[in-house]
């Protein structure tokens, strides 16, 4: 997201922001986390959606008790397209209605397929969880935003433990260790919390360096929010491995 500013403008330093630019980018960012908080409720709403009749027989599998026993057809393509748009948009030039319509696609997509979670878990701790999620994201987020240290190593090593912690999940699929799920949620409790406060801060420098290309600051909006709803996502589902009861 460094290099939206395509228009030869030059960048703004964070560190000589004057007053008018802070005011934009409180602005900037507002409208990144209003937008966040928009496609939470909705995917809330989508999962409440397909975890009951009669979506859930479209998209999941389930015991005659009512619980989760594996996906669909529909369900696998639902649980992927996330993954196929996210590379799009990583692999091409998006236009704010583009990065728009990947940002809702993603949204939608994900909280169509988490009504799994509420087959697993139960709603009064899948309440729980999420809640504890939003609080941590609330604190992380503003520790990205107030923090005058540069965290972009930090990034970099936490992206490391990503593809990492990404190949162990792939392989325990196969594996169904126990203890080894244990290790990889702690751990991805802990990437996914250092990533909100990295991408935070990530997305306010992009500011900094849009030099007021407007349609430059639409994308950052759609793929900043993307990126904090995918840290969000990530850190919940990890979290619920701890707090979650199963049913």
């Amino acid at each position: 997201m460094s290099d939206y500013n395509r228009s030869g403008v030059r960048s703004i330093p964070a560190g000589r922001a004057d007053v008018a630019v802070d005011a934009g980018l409180r602005t900037f960012m507002l409208g990144v986390y209003n937008k966040l908080a928009a496609g939470l409720i909705l995917s809330a709403a989508l999962s409440w959606l397909t975890s009951h009749e009669p979506v859930i027989n479209y998209l999941f599998k389930v015991t005659p008790d009512g619980r989760f026993a594996g996906y669909t057809v529909a369900g696998m393509i639902v649980s992927f397209a996330p993954l196929a748009l996210v590379l799009f948009g990583a692999f091409s030039k998006v236009s704010p209605r583009s990065s728009g319509v990947i940002y809702w696609g993603v949204v939608s997509a994900i909280g169509a397929s988490m009504g799994a979670i509420l087959l697993v878990y139960t709603g009064a701790s899948v309440a729980s969880t999420f809640f504890a999620t939003a609080a941590a994201f609330g604190g992380l987020s503003l520790v990205g935003y107030t923090t005058k240290k540069d965290l972009s190593g930090f990034g970099s090593f936490l992206i490391v433990g990503l593809i990492g912690l990404v190949i162990a999940s792939l392989v325990n699929m196969f594996l169904h260790s126990s203890a080894m799920q244990f290790i990889i949620s702690a751990i991805g409790v802990l990437i996914f919390a250092g990533l909100i406060a990295y991408d935070t801060q990530r997305l306010k420098m992009t500011y900094y360096q849009l030099g007021g290309d407007q349609a430059a600051m639409g994308v950052a909006t759609n793929m900043g929010a993307l990126n904090l709803y995918l840290d969000f996502i990530n850190l919940f589902r990890f979290l619920l491995y701890f707090m979650g009861n199963r049913r």
